[in-house]
């Protein structure tokens, strides 16, 4: 018997536990010889990780074309082991016309189908053939049957040899059906095939599409749909493939693909003679739709036009647009743009943009539209209350306080002349600022000082200004530095960290929201997703990072089921497994992974609270109405899998969660429980798929109920398991720079923080366990912070709050002895039900920095509550617009030994606050220099040390004063009879009309009996070189003219340029502690970088006055000067970059540093 034939007769018996279709051959068959069938290659396109192994012989077509006959005779199957089907003891099925499959839920318990390969009998491409070669049939002639009726199509071939004759019909024939009989409202014509029945498609009945199906990661895509014009013509199997009879090659024909949580696609079938065509789609996952810009708010007047303009992303892209006025949709405005034209005073309030597509609704900010009268002033003419606080001998009787109203304007946008073009954004922003200042002479003790006040406010061109975010990224557990990291925004790498981890970071115009992603190339710690709040009208944001370090990998078999345990709590069960089935990795590529595979999973767990700071992300999704909602985490972690070998990262399909049901302690959390992966673009949590309820035996005896969902692991890598929470509400914070929590001493910039507790009393829970983290930057009128509350049971949902600025911790009030409420800043029975707590109630060596507090939401009908400083979720506006009378809690600073003064006043939290004037000391909004003397004292005593900064060579400031520095020396940690103190003097330079230089004329007096020892050699050689030179005949003070030129620690004077003032002030100042022109330190180096010493008495400090010497000195300011030409420096020091900023730099804010016995 041919070789051949045994291969067919043991076929059958190779799969008796299986079930097989006859192969339908004819008797005669089998008499072949064994030189006409031969058999094809092995084809393995398919493994068994999700429902089993599926050898399909379109799948084999579509991958490899001309290698499969037509009509295979037979199939044998092996694994790739080489063990034959029939050996291995599995429940498989064959038919040669279809191809192999093995079902893994029809095997045994904990048992998979193997790996199989086949191969297909085909006939041989017999060359020579005794009876004559037929040639190829020809196409099938048309159908000659008229519509509705039947017909015979034939076809023909001829006999190729010329000597033998050929065995078979020239001619043959099938029966047809004519073609239907189309409308007669029908006009689409058909380049190729007919026309169908609808009238929508043409029809080519020979033709077979092929198509193969990958979604986002390269993983397959069961399931997918397959549509033409809307119509669903197919669904891909498990393999992600598909075949459909039928469709066209014209190159015209278009198939739509579409598959859950990817964007569909859409792809043209290209023109072809072939009766079959492939097309390979790989989709991408579907974005959801976030705001590129938001509306702009607007100031008009009656008749005017006012345009507000929204601009959404996403795949797909938006294709519907409400516009909302006043939370009222308006109809007919169904576009990106908005145009009101001729407006009216009814036509002011807010207006929001609504955007809609098949992936989800997203709603923009609000814009406010300000409509005034034709008449009506742009601004409120009469300036607002601003108080100063004067120098301590300046006491002043008309307000019997050491206080003085100067103004101030509120910057506003005001309406200005614009043009009459239509645009989203206006071409010039108007302000409300300053338009007349006037001089004022304060009488203090003995002598006068001068002072500018603002008289009149009136619309201008609003101070362009630039925000920035710095800081230091570190790990959570030891503070190791991120040591040059990558840090990304929109995709894109926009900066990194330096050698201490610091980075600083100009924001780009019209951001809204600032998300950054932190990356570390040493691969310690996980790649962190931040929403960092900034200071949108101008300024820097210091922001510390912490960063979570990756678990170790572990290794696993990718053909082998794997269970990963996360949050292994001592004594407690782990909160989260992650299964993974055998065969589940997938490269890059899509190919399955079989191998080894170093699998890290790091795992963020809520129950302890010191991990709150490295929560990713503000935990935040948007809803199905397109609101941004938050969530309440039960853990996050992030997955990292790549190739044992090579280090590939790899994908992973059907991994199996199991969240412990026991770690959820709100029974109504339990079936609203889901699973979510991070955008890192947007910094918005998207739903993976929800969880649901099952009980695990775990051993012989222990059974479990866990929360079970299931996720593929692609181009995200970070989830978390959150249920969504509507019990909403806001917090009112405020920050002040003393603790006299005056208004005018409020400060913007400071980055308050919220970590919500997870319920404690009534719910049984632990009270060490968070749920959310929140941050929020102060502004002009304080900061809202979002919480969870509760009005059934008060102190339901329990908050610490903290807040931090530069990287200085600020002090909450205190709540012990007894709570004050008038210094809290909320009144009773309010505060009572509040239950507000700074952190060192019970323990008086714990840090004062933050306060805990149960948010309990007001209630509506009582007045006390109706204040603040807790609101609903729906009254964040009135949060936000608050006045300082309304209940808030407050935090300060720790107020060193400093004072300020300025003659014409600004607020370095505020760069809109900036005056055009001569006198201002900072001449340059957005490029603040700061400038520093470092000068030792020998005394016992820490002394103030004054800088009285006068105009010195330009004519339009000679004489005149720009501002006073006051601040105390700092005792060194090793000498007793030595301190040091570093003064800010105003920096020589341009003025703001930058059309000539001003040399400061600089006073450094030390307040006491004291005699100049010594000058720096090369400051005094700088000076003495670069004329005019100031005379310094007085021993106990020092005068100069302020060097031009940034100079270094050599010369003892310290200059830092940036965007931001208290940026500058704290690298200055850093870098002056430090005696160093490139390093920063907290500790004062007395013997380090030194400009000045002077030596003095032992006498006791007293508050005389030295204005009272000044005086009689400021109108012969130039008479101290003498008179030459100057000329170019010859010691002239490099200008360096800016160094990384540390954290646990001293504050620029307290440089003095209170020697408190505070133990921590």
């Amino acid at each position: 018997m041919p070789a051949w034939a045994l291969l067919l007769l043991v076929l059958p018996v190779a799969v008796t536990q299986g079930s097989w279709r006859s192969d339908r051959l004819s008797g005669p068959a089998i008499h072949h010889s064994d030189a006409t069938y031969e058999w094809t290659t092995w084809f393995n396109v398919d493994h068994p990780g999700g429902h089993g192994d599926y050898e399909q012989l379109d799948a084999i077509r579509f991958y490899y074309r001309t290698r499969v006959c037509d009509a295979p005779r037979a199939l044998e199957a092996r694994t790739t082991d080489w063990i034959p089907a029939r050996e291995t003891g599995e429940k498989v099925h064959a038919d040669p016309s279809v191809g192999f499959w093995c079902l893994n839920k029809e095997q045994g318990p904990g048992h998979n189908c193997s790996n199989y390969a086949i191969r297909f009998l085909c006939p041989k491409d017999i060359s020579e053939d005794p009876l004559g070669q037929w040639g190829p049939w020809s196409d099938w002639g048309p159908c000659p049957a008229l519509c509705g009726q039947v017909g015979v199509q034939v076809r023909s071939r001829s006999c190729q040899s010329q000597s033998l004759p050929c065995s078979g019909p020239k001619v043959e024939g099938k029966s047809c059906n004519g073609q239907e009989c189309q409308r007669t409202d029908c006009h689409l014509q058909c380049t190729m095939g007919r026309v169908n029945a609808e009238c929508d498609s043409c029809m080519c009945e020979e033709h077979i599409l092929l198509g193969s199906v990958r979604g986002a990661g390269g993983l397959v895509s069961p399931g997918a749909a397959i549509l033409r014009s809307g119509k669903l013509l197919t669904l891909t199997d498990h393999n992600g493939h598909f075949r459909i009879p039928g469709v066209c090659p014209d190159g015209n024909t278009t198939v739509t693909v579409s598959f859950k949580g990817h964007a569909p696609q859409n792809v043209l079938v290209s023109h072809s003679t072939e009766h079959t065509s492939v097309l390979s789609v790989q989709l991408e996952r579907a974005e959801k739709l976030r705001v590129v810009t938001n509306p702009e708010s607007k100031v008009r007047r009656v008749g005017q036009t006012a345009t507000f303009c929204c601009k959404v992303a996403g795949t797909p892209k938006p294709d519907h647009f409400q516009w909302f006025h006043n939370n009222t949709v308006l109809e007919q405005q169904s576009d990106s743009m908005l145009v009101l034209k001729d407006v009216r005073p009814k036509q002011a309030g807010d207006y929001y943009c609504k955007a809609s597509s098949a992936a989800g609704a997203i709603k923009t900010k609000r814009a406010s539209l300000t409509v005034l009268g034709k008449n009506d002033p742009p601004c409120n003419p009469k300036p607002e209350s601003h108080l100063i606080r004067l120098p301590h001998d300046c006491y002043q009787n008309s307000t019997d306080s050491l206080y003085y109203d100067v103004g101030k304007c509120n910057t506003v946008p005001c309406a200005g002349q614009l043009d009459k073009a239509i645009r989203c954004k206006d071409s010039v922003a108007f302000c409300c600022g300053v338009a007349k200042m006037e001089r004022r002479q304060l009488m203090c003790q003995g002598y006068e000082m001068p002072t500018m006040v603002v008289s009149e406010c009136g619309c201008q061109k609003c101070v362009d200004t630039k925000s920035v975010v710095y800081g230091i990224a570190i790990g959570a557990d030891t503070g190791e530095p991120m040591r040059f990291g990558h840090i990304f925004m929109n995709g894109l790498r926009v900066s990194r960290t330096g050698y201490k981890g610091t980075f600083s970071i100009q924001v780009p115009p019209e951001t809204e929201r600032l998300v950054l992603t932190f990356v570390d190339n040493m691969q310690k710690f996980v790649n962190t997703t931040k929403v960092l709040p900034f200071n949108t009208r101008g300024g820097a944001v210091y922001h510390k990072i912490k960063l979570l370090r990756k678990k170790d990998p572990v290794t696993i078999s990718s053909t082998e089921t794997n269970t990963l345990e996360l949050g292994e709590t001592k004594g407690e069960d782990p909160m989260v497994e992650l299964q993974i089935p055998p065969n589940s990795f997938y490269k890059q590529n899509g190919e399955v992974f079989v191998g080894n595979v170093n699998a890290s999973v790091t795992f963020l767990d809520p129950r302890d609270v010191s991990t709150a700071a490295v929560a990713q992300s503000d935990l935040n999704f948007v809803g199905e109405e397109g609101d941004t909602l938050p969530l309440r985490t039960y853990g996050m972690f992030s997955v990292d899998f790549s190739a044992g070998e090579g280090g590939e990262p790899l994908n992973a399909g059907e991994v199996k969660v199991l969240l412990d049901s026991t770690q959820v302690k709100m029974p109504e959390h339990l079936s609203a429980m889901k699973l979510w992966s991070l955008n890192p673009e947007t910094g918005l949590w998207e739903e993976e798929g929800h969880l649901q309820m099952e009980k695990k035996r775990r051993g012989k005896r222990e059974e479990r109920t866990f929360l079970i969902g299931n996720m593929e692991i692609r181009e995200r890598r970070l989830f978390n398991l959150d249920v969504p929470e509507n019990r909403r509400c806001y917090v009112k914070v405020r920050a002040f720079r003393s603790e006299r929590f005056m208004p005018s001493e409020q400060v913007e910039g400071v980055v308050v923080s919220l970590v919500n507790m997870e319920p404690t009393p009534g719910f049984a829970t632990n009270p060490r366990a968070w749920g959310r983290f929140d941050s929020v930057v102060t502004g002009l009128n304080g900061a809202c912070l979002p919480a969870f509350c509760d009005d059934q049971k008060t102190d339901a949902y329990s908050a610490y709050v903290m807040a931090n600025m530069g990287g200085e911790e600020l002090e909450a009030v205190s709540s012990s002895p007894k709570l004050n409420p008038n210094l809290i800043g909320v009144p009773q029975p309010y505060l009572g039900k509040l239950n507000y707590r700074r952190t060192d109630h019970e323990d008086s060596r714990v840090k004062k920095t933050a306060f805990s507090i149960n948010v309990a939401k007001p209630t509506p009908n009582k007045a006390e509550e109706t204040n603040g400083p807790v609101y609903s979720f729906e009254s964040l506006k009135e949060c936000e617009e608050a006045p300082f009378s309304a209940a808030h809690f407050r935090f300060s600073r720790v107020e060193g030994d400093r004072y300020d003064y300025n003659t014409v006043p600004f607020n370095e939290d505020d760069p809109m606050s900036w005056t055009e004037d001569y006198l201002s000391w900072w001449p340059k909004p957005m490029e603040y220099r700061a400038c520093y003397i470092k000068v030792k004292i020998n005394s016992p005593h820490e002394l103030n040390v004054r800088s009285h900064n006068m105009g010195g060579t330009h004519p339009k400031t000679v004489g005149q004063l720009y501002g006073l520095r006051d601040t105390r020396s700092i005792r060194d940690m090793d000498q007793n009879t030595m301190s040091a103190v570093c003064l800010e003097f105003k920096c020589s330079g341009m003025l703001f009309d930058q059309e000539r230089v001003d040399r400061t004329l600089v006073k450094v007096i030390p307040q006491g009996s004291c005699k100049k020892d010594n000058v720096n050699a090369m400051l005094q050689e700088y000076l003495v070189n670069h004329l005019p030179l100031a005379v310094n005949n007085d021993t106990n003070e020092f005068t100069m003219l302020a060097p031009l030129d940034p100079l270094g620690h050599n010369y003892g004077i310290y200059t830092v340029t940036d965007q931001d003032p208290r940026t500058a002030k704290e690298i200055a100042l850093g870098r002056c502690f430090d005696g160093t022109s490139d390093g920063t330190s907290r500790v004062m180096k007395c013997n380090e970088g030194v400009a000045l010493t002077f030596t003095c008495g032992d006498r006791k400090v007293t508050r005389q006055s030295v204005f009272q010497a000044l005086q009689n000195s400021q109108g012969q300011a130039g008479a101290s000067v003498s008179r030459g030409e100057g000329r170019p420096s010859r010691r002239r020091q490099r200008g360096g970059g800016n160094p990384p900023r540390s954290s646990q730099r001293r504050s620029t804010r307290d440089p003095t540093g209170r020697r408190s016995q505070t133990k921590s």
